[in-house]
Protein backbone atom coordinates (compact mmCIF):
# COMPACT_ATOMS: atom_id res chain seq x y z
CA UNK A 1 0.00 0.00 0.00
CA UNK A 2 1.24 3.31 -0.79
CA UNK A 3 2.50 5.66 1.90
CA UNK A 4 0.64 9.21 1.93
CA UNK A 5 2.80 12.43 3.18
CA UNK A 6 1.43 15.96 3.60
CA UNK A 7 4.82 18.13 4.02
CA UNK A 8 4.17 21.24 4.75
CA UNK A 9 4.31 24.09 1.98
CA UNK A 10 7.22 26.59 1.67
CA UNK A 11 4.64 29.29 2.05
CA UNK A 12 3.72 30.64 5.46
CA UNK A 13 0.22 31.53 3.80
CA UNK A 14 -2.67 28.36 5.25
CA UNK A 15 -3.24 26.06 2.63
CA UNK A 16 -7.16 26.70 1.62
CA UNK A 17 -8.81 23.06 3.01
CA UNK A 18 -10.70 22.33 -0.32
CA UNK A 19 -6.92 21.78 -1.97
CA UNK A 20 -6.50 18.20 0.22
CA UNK A 21 -8.90 15.72 -0.70
CA UNK A 22 -12.58 15.60 1.14
CA UNK A 23 -12.13 11.76 2.33
CA UNK A 24 -8.89 10.10 3.18
CA UNK A 25 -7.29 8.66 0.06
CA UNK A 26 -7.82 4.90 -0.68
CA UNK A 27 -4.63 2.53 0.93
CA UNK A 28 -3.07 5.42 3.43
CA UNK A 29 -1.54 4.21 6.41
CA UNK A 30 1.13 6.81 6.95
CA UNK A 31 0.29 10.65 7.14
CA UNK A 32 3.69 12.45 8.01
CA UNK A 33 2.81 16.40 9.08
CA UNK A 34 5.83 18.37 8.96
CA UNK A 35 5.23 21.77 10.25
CA UNK A 36 0.99 21.40 9.08
CA UNK A 37 -0.34 24.50 8.24
CA UNK A 38 -3.89 24.80 9.57
CA UNK A 39 -5.65 23.04 6.56
CA UNK A 40 -3.66 20.50 6.90
CA UNK A 41 -5.09 20.38 10.13
CA UNK A 42 -8.51 20.40 10.04
CA UNK A 43 -8.44 17.54 7.05
CA UNK A 44 -6.53 15.13 9.26
CA UNK A 45 -9.30 15.57 12.21
CA UNK A 46 -11.87 15.27 9.89
CA UNK A 47 -10.26 12.10 8.02
CA UNK A 48 -10.11 10.32 11.26
CA UNK A 49 -12.47 11.86 13.80
CA UNK A 50 -9.39 13.21 16.16
CA UNK A 51 -7.88 16.18 17.36
CA UNK A 52 -4.56 16.65 16.49
CA UNK A 53 -2.60 18.16 19.24
CA UNK A 54 -0.90 22.24 18.58
CA UNK A 55 2.79 23.13 18.85
CA UNK A 56 2.47 24.09 22.86
CA UNK A 57 0.63 21.08 23.69
CA UNK A 58 3.68 18.74 22.06
CA UNK A 59 6.06 21.02 24.14
CA UNK A 60 4.32 20.05 27.46
CA UNK A 61 6.68 18.38 29.89
CA UNK A 62 4.27 16.85 31.60
CA UNK A 63 3.68 13.12 31.18
CA UNK A 64 0.09 12.99 30.83
CA UNK A 65 0.28 15.56 28.07
CA UNK A 66 2.87 13.61 26.15
CA UNK A 67 1.13 10.23 26.53
CA UNK A 68 -2.23 9.77 26.07
CA UNK A 69 -5.55 8.42 24.75
CA UNK A 70 -8.38 10.59 23.06
CA UNK A 71 -11.49 9.35 20.91
CA UNK A 72 -10.20 5.93 20.25
CA UNK A 73 -6.30 6.94 19.31
CA UNK A 74 -3.53 7.03 21.08
CA UNK A 75 -0.99 10.29 21.07
CA UNK A 76 2.85 9.88 21.93
CA UNK A 77 5.12 13.00 21.94
CA UNK A 78 8.63 12.90 22.42
CA UNK A 79 11.72 15.36 22.56
CA UNK A 80 14.15 14.63 20.03
CA UNK A 81 17.57 16.06 18.68
CA UNK A 82 17.14 17.24 14.89
CA UNK A 83 20.36 17.03 13.02
CA UNK A 84 22.22 14.33 15.07
CA UNK A 85 24.89 14.34 12.23
CA UNK A 86 25.86 17.94 12.27
CA UNK A 87 27.86 19.77 14.57
CA UNK A 88 24.84 21.77 16.34
CA UNK A 89 22.22 19.58 16.77
CA UNK A 90 18.80 21.53 17.64
CA UNK A 91 15.93 20.31 20.18
CA UNK A 92 12.82 19.61 18.53
CA UNK A 93 9.54 17.44 19.18
CA UNK A 94 8.29 14.81 17.74
CA UNK A 95 4.08 12.86 17.91
CA UNK A 96 3.06 9.12 16.99
CA UNK A 97 -0.73 8.74 16.43
CA UNK A 98 -2.24 5.45 16.53
CA UNK A 99 -5.36 6.00 14.76
CA UNK A 100 -7.04 2.79 14.10
CA UNK A 101 -4.68 1.00 11.33
CA UNK A 102 -3.27 4.58 10.23
CA UNK A 103 -0.23 6.32 11.64
CA UNK A 104 0.06 9.92 12.16
CA UNK A 105 3.66 11.91 12.63
CA UNK A 106 3.61 15.33 13.40
CA UNK A 107 7.45 17.24 13.36
CA UNK A 108 8.89 20.61 12.38
CA UNK A 109 11.78 19.43 11.88
CA UNK A 110 13.40 17.64 8.62
CA UNK A 111 14.56 14.55 9.85
CA UNK A 112 16.97 11.70 8.05
CA UNK A 113 15.42 8.75 10.18
CA UNK A 114 12.09 9.81 8.37
CA UNK A 115 13.22 10.20 5.05
CA UNK A 116 15.06 6.78 5.22
CA UNK A 117 11.80 4.91 5.96
CA UNK A 118 10.34 7.19 3.76
CA UNK A 119 12.46 5.84 0.97
CA UNK A 120 12.76 2.37 2.35
CA UNK A 121 8.93 2.00 2.39
CA UNK A 122 7.46 3.72 -0.11
CA UNK A 123 9.27 0.82 -2.59
CA UNK A 124 7.19 -2.18 -0.66
CA UNK A 125 3.99 -2.53 -1.79
CA UNK A 126 2.32 -4.30 1.66
CA UNK A 127 3.25 -2.21 4.78
CA UNK A 128 1.32 -1.79 7.96
CA UNK A 129 1.11 0.63 10.72
CA UNK A 130 3.14 -1.24 13.47
CA UNK A 131 6.32 -1.64 10.69
CA UNK A 132 6.27 1.68 9.76
CA UNK A 133 6.45 3.07 13.36
CA UNK A 134 8.90 0.06 14.44
CA UNK A 135 11.40 1.46 11.62
CA UNK A 136 11.23 4.60 12.31
CA UNK A 137 11.19 3.74 15.89
CA UNK A 138 14.76 2.33 15.13
CA UNK A 139 16.15 4.32 12.98
CA UNK A 140 15.77 7.53 15.93
CA UNK A 141 17.55 5.31 18.31
CA UNK A 142 19.78 4.50 16.27
CA UNK A 143 20.53 8.29 15.26
CA UNK A 144 20.90 9.20 18.92
CA UNK A 145 23.31 6.20 19.55
CA UNK A 146 25.66 7.74 16.72
CA UNK A 147 25.49 11.21 18.20
CA UNK A 148 26.56 9.16 21.44
CA UNK A 149 29.35 7.74 19.90
CA UNK A 150 30.43 11.07 18.20
CA UNK A 151 30.44 12.78 21.45
CA UNK A 152 32.36 9.96 23.10
CA UNK A 153 35.06 10.01 20.47
CA UNK A 154 35.38 13.58 20.97
CA UNK A 155 35.46 13.37 24.96
CA UNK A 156 38.74 11.11 24.37
CA UNK A 157 40.27 12.82 22.02
CA UNK A 158 39.88 16.17 24.28
CA UNK A 159 40.87 14.22 26.96
CA UNK A 160 44.05 13.05 25.81
CA UNK A 161 44.65 17.17 25.11
CA UNK A 162 43.87 18.20 28.22
CA UNK A 163 46.11 15.75 30.04
CA UNK A 164 49.02 15.68 27.99
CA UNK A 165 52.25 17.72 28.96
CA UNK A 166 53.29 20.51 26.71
CA UNK A 167 56.75 22.42 26.55
CA UNK A 168 55.48 25.63 27.06
CA UNK A 169 53.01 26.83 29.52
CA UNK A 170 51.48 29.32 27.13
CA UNK A 171 50.25 26.53 24.82
CA UNK A 172 48.72 24.96 27.97
CA UNK A 173 46.42 27.50 28.87
CA UNK A 174 45.36 27.74 25.16
CA UNK A 175 43.91 24.48 25.30
CA UNK A 176 42.73 24.39 28.72
CA UNK A 177 40.67 27.33 27.87
CA UNK A 178 39.31 25.81 24.49
CA UNK A 179 38.78 22.15 26.46
CA UNK A 180 36.21 24.58 28.77
CA UNK A 181 33.97 25.47 26.02
CA UNK A 182 34.22 22.37 23.76
CA UNK A 183 33.34 20.85 27.53
CA UNK A 184 31.05 23.06 28.20
CA UNK A 185 29.14 22.32 24.24
CA UNK A 186 29.44 18.50 24.78
CA UNK A 187 27.18 18.52 27.90
CA UNK A 188 24.69 20.70 27.30
CA UNK A 189 24.45 18.26 23.98
CA UNK A 190 24.43 14.96 26.56
CA UNK A 191 21.80 16.85 28.66
CA UNK A 192 19.78 16.66 25.89
CA UNK A 193 20.14 13.74 24.48
CA UNK A 194 19.49 12.27 28.20
CA UNK A 195 16.23 14.07 27.81
CA UNK A 196 15.23 12.68 24.81
CA UNK A 197 16.37 9.05 25.31
CA UNK A 198 14.27 9.21 28.74
CA UNK A 199 11.02 10.65 26.47
CA UNK A 200 11.83 7.93 23.93
CA UNK A 201 11.63 5.18 26.81
CA UNK A 202 8.72 6.40 28.00
CA UNK A 203 7.19 6.40 24.78
CA UNK A 204 8.14 2.94 23.62
CA UNK A 205 6.64 1.57 27.06
CA UNK A 206 3.85 3.38 26.13
CA UNK A 207 2.97 2.14 22.90
CA UNK A 208 3.86 -1.41 24.06
CA UNK A 209 0.44 -0.98 25.84
CA UNK A 210 -3.28 -1.30 24.31
CA UNK A 211 -4.63 0.87 26.81
CA UNK A 212 -7.40 2.30 24.54
CA UNK A 213 -10.30 3.55 26.09
CA UNK A 214 -11.91 0.55 25.24
CA UNK A 215 -13.77 0.05 28.04
CA UNK A 216 -12.14 -3.11 29.29
CA UNK A 217 -10.36 -1.48 31.70
CA UNK A 218 -6.56 -1.94 33.06
CA UNK A 219 -3.53 -2.10 29.92
CA UNK A 220 -2.86 -5.02 28.50
CA UNK A 221 0.71 -6.26 26.52
CA UNK A 222 0.03 -5.28 22.55
CA UNK A 223 1.27 -7.45 19.63
CA UNK A 224 4.03 -4.70 19.29
CA UNK A 225 5.47 -5.36 22.88
CA UNK A 226 7.82 -8.79 21.80
CA UNK A 227 9.40 -6.17 18.74
CA UNK A 228 9.82 -3.23 21.13
CA UNK A 229 11.56 -4.85 23.92
CA UNK A 230 14.88 -5.25 22.06
CA UNK A 231 14.39 -1.13 21.61
CA UNK A 232 13.58 -0.76 25.14
CA UNK A 233 17.46 -2.69 26.25
CA UNK A 234 18.75 -0.42 23.64
CA UNK A 235 17.55 2.94 25.08
CA UNK A 236 18.29 1.56 28.48
CA UNK A 237 21.80 1.05 27.19
CA UNK A 238 22.14 4.51 25.27
CA UNK A 239 20.87 5.98 28.73
CA UNK A 240 23.79 4.17 30.80
CA UNK A 241 26.47 5.41 28.61
CA UNK A 242 24.73 8.77 28.45
CA UNK A 243 25.28 8.85 32.08
CA UNK A 244 28.47 7.57 32.18
CA UNK A 245 29.48 10.49 29.56
CA UNK A 246 28.10 13.27 31.80
CA UNK A 247 30.18 11.99 34.62
CA UNK A 248 33.26 11.67 32.81
CA UNK A 249 33.09 15.40 31.19
CA UNK A 250 31.68 16.90 34.58
CA UNK A 251 35.23 15.18 35.95
CA UNK A 252 36.87 16.42 32.87
CA UNK A 253 35.60 19.83 33.65
CA UNK A 254 36.73 19.61 37.19
CA UNK A 255 40.58 18.64 36.15
CA UNK A 256 40.48 21.57 33.12
CA UNK A 257 39.58 24.21 35.99
CA UNK A 258 42.02 22.45 38.12
CA UNK A 259 45.00 22.90 35.91
CA UNK A 260 43.72 26.34 34.94
CA UNK A 261 44.28 27.12 38.68
CA UNK A 262 47.72 25.36 39.01
CA UNK A 263 49.08 27.72 36.05
CA UNK A 264 47.49 30.89 37.41
CA UNK A 265 49.33 30.06 40.77
CA UNK A 266 52.43 29.20 39.20
CA UNK A 267 52.40 32.66 37.59
CA UNK A 268 51.62 34.09 40.98
CA UNK A 269 54.19 32.00 42.90
CA UNK A 270 56.96 33.57 40.16
CA UNK A 271 56.36 37.04 41.15
CA UNK A 272 55.87 36.42 44.86
CA UNK A 273 59.71 34.52 44.69
CA UNK A 274 61.08 37.62 42.61
CA UNK A 275 60.13 39.77 44.99
CA UNK A 276 61.30 37.91 48.30
CA UNK A 277 64.22 37.95 46.28
CA UNK A 278 64.92 41.63 45.22
CA UNK A 279 63.64 42.80 48.44
CA UNK A 280 66.62 42.81 50.23
CA UNK A 281 68.79 44.73 47.90
CA UNK A 282 66.78 47.56 47.48
CA UNK A 283 66.65 47.53 51.34
CA UNK A 284 70.68 48.03 51.27
CA UNK A 285 69.81 50.53 48.44
CA UNK A 286 67.29 52.22 50.28
CA UNK A 287 69.24 52.54 53.28
CA UNK A 288 73.09 54.09 51.72
CA UNK A 289 70.40 56.28 49.70
CA UNK A 290 69.73 58.18 52.41
CA UNK A 291 71.09 61.74 52.68
CA UNK A 292 72.67 61.74 56.42
CA UNK A 293 75.37 63.41 57.18
CA UNK A 294 77.38 60.77 59.42
CA UNK A 295 77.62 57.52 57.39
CA UNK A 296 80.90 56.42 57.46
CA UNK A 297 80.80 54.32 54.46
CA UNK A 298 80.15 56.98 52.07
CA UNK A 299 83.43 58.17 52.36
CA UNK A 300 85.26 55.05 52.71
CA UNK A 301 87.23 54.13 49.33
CA UNK A 302 86.05 50.90 49.19
CA UNK A 303 82.16 51.45 50.25
CA UNK A 304 80.83 51.69 46.60
CA UNK A 305 82.00 48.02 45.67
CA UNK A 306 81.05 47.37 49.38
CA UNK A 307 77.40 48.15 48.63
CA UNK A 308 77.72 46.48 45.22
CA UNK A 309 78.60 42.91 46.70
CA UNK A 310 76.58 43.61 49.53
CA UNK A 311 73.27 43.81 47.32
CA UNK A 312 74.29 40.87 45.02
CA UNK A 313 74.91 38.73 48.06
CA UNK A 314 71.14 39.74 48.94
CA UNK A 315 70.20 38.51 45.75
CA UNK A 316 72.07 35.36 45.43
CA UNK A 317 71.46 33.97 49.33
CA UNK A 318 67.32 34.20 48.61
CA UNK A 319 67.89 33.00 45.47
CA UNK A 320 70.05 29.81 46.66
CA UNK A 321 67.28 29.06 49.55
CA UNK A 322 64.11 29.16 47.16
CA UNK A 323 65.63 26.83 44.58
CA UNK A 324 66.81 24.55 47.63
CA UNK A 325 63.11 24.75 48.58
CA UNK A 326 61.71 23.65 45.12
CA UNK A 327 60.16 27.13 44.56
CA UNK A 328 61.47 27.69 41.90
Amino acid sequence: MPITLFPSPASEEPEAEGELPVALPKGTIWIDMVRPVPGEVKAVERWLGISLPTREEMREIEATSRLYCEDGARFMTSPLLAGAESDAPVSTEITFIFAGPYLVTIRDADLQSFRQVSTQFSRRHLASRDQIFLNLIESIVGRQADLLERLSKETEELSARIFRRLPRAKESEDNLREAIFRLGRSGDLIARERDCIVGLSRLVQYASQDDFESGEGGSRVSALYPRLKPVSRDLHSLSEFAGFLSSKISFMLDATLGLINIEQNSIVKIFTVAAVIFLPPTLVASIYGMNFEFMPELKLHWGYPYAIVLMIASVLLPYWFCRRKGWL
